[in-house]
């Protein structure tokens, strides 16, 4: 499937800055007719809709019939409590527990065995690594999500964890920028206000996005406040401080800024569904995720639309985001890639290597206690 450089519909335009989750396990005739209007730019699956390796590719494959563009097929796939394959294929060990061996080699194994999960089902986008720091504040919450407390060691971590995917043929996601390692509330549901300064978030939180954004092809914004930073409770997500300022020019970032879910508690305690859609593309965000409710959908779709129906200023900044998704397209190879139907055999050695590599980060544990 080609990419069109230039989209010249506003519907369309807009489409391509949404990725969308949405309820059941096979395509429905409703299903079809949204995806059809809506021509989302990328969709994302969730337990709920998968139930079996080839029902996923089948899922995965009827979907993008429906979309003219290759579409970005979305799961987060980090490993441990955050596996949306460990039922239909095997439990992949976590974060921590592969950063703990401190073996470079695992780390890039980690990201090639989820890669190639990925890949073997139709996925061509993991929303991974977290890059957060694992500190006390956020333990409860992000559990064993997190690489380690140091940033050089998180930075060492998520480098390789990036190479194994690349070398699997899937986009891998830098999250959750700046970084929830300080946060005690989870984002899903409360906003977060993070006190820290700003030398401070840029000296450690900030450090993987600076030693990384070479290598992430998205990088997931966060639904939490820093007031120091921002001098107000603003969410990072809807922040033209943090997304433009530091995270482009600062950073250096040219990848894609994604919003993170604009269902999520965090950001819907500033802001309704439909005015953090238009603000976070305002912002800086290329790209913004609604994941569950059809209704919610649409109503963040329709308010950017409309408002780039009255407003010429932000038509122009929603066309230009959309030929920056499309170019992003156009060179991303993997997108393209096709992949066979999974069969026995595969789903067989996928299973071995996600045992072998289990395996070894347990002997290394062993060896180091």
């Amino acid at each position: 499937m080609t990419v069109a450089k230039n989209i010249n519909d506003l519907r369309q335009q807009v489409g391509q800055l949404l990725i969308t989750g949405f309820d059941g396990v096979e395509i429905s005739a409703r299903l079809r007719s949204t995806f059809a209007s809506l021509q989302p730019g990328g969709i994302i699956l969730f337990q709920r809709n998968i139930t079996a390796a080839r029902q996923t590719w089948e899922l995965l494959r009827e979907s993008q019939k429906c979309i003219t563009t290759p579409a970005f097929r979305c799961v987060d796939l980090e490993g441990g409590t955050v596996d949306r394959l460990k039922d239909v294929i095997a439990p992949v060990p976590s974060v921590a527990d592969i950063a703990a061996t401190g073996n470079k080699k695992l780390f890039r194994r980690h990201g090639r065995v989820l890669g190639d999960e990925c890949r073997r089902l139709g996925f061509n986008v993991d929303f991974a690594p977290v890059v957060d720091l694992g500190l006390k504040p956020s333990r409860k919450v992000l559990t064993s999500r997190t690489a380690s407390d140091d940033p050089e060691k998180v930075v060492a971590y998520a480098r390789e964890f990036l190479r194994g995917l690349k070398d699997a043929g899937v986009l891998g996601c830098g999250k959750h920028f700046p970084g929830l390692g300080r946060a005690n509330l989870d984002t899903h549901t409360k906003l977060p206000a993070i006190t820290t300064p700003a030398a401070r978030l840029l000296k450690e939180e900030l450090c993987p996005y600076c030693e990384l954004h070479r290598q992430m092809a998205f990088v997931m914004v966060a639904h939490a406040a820093y007031p120091a930073v921002t001098n107000d409770k603003t969410p990072a997500s809807l922040s033209r401080k943090w997304i433009t300022d530091i995270l482009r020019k600062k950073i250096g970032y040219r990848g894609l800024a994604l919003c993170d879910d604009l269902e999520m508690g965090g950001v819907l305690a500033a802001a309704s569904v439909e005015e953090a859609a238009v603000e976070t593309l305002k912002a800086g965000s290329d790209i913004f995720m609604v994941c569950h409710d059809e209704q919610k959908v649409w109503r963040a779709y329709e308010a950017v639309l409309s408002a780039a129906e009255r407003d010429s200023k932000f038509a122009k900044l929603v066309r230009e985001k959309a030929r920056r998704v499309l170019s992003f397209k156009q060179r991303a190879h993997q997108l393209r890639r096709r992949v066979p139907v999974p069969t026995e055999k595969t789903l067989d050695r996928l299973r071995r290597q996600i045992w072998e590599l289990s395996e070894e980060a347990r002997m290394v544990a062993v060896a180091k206690a």
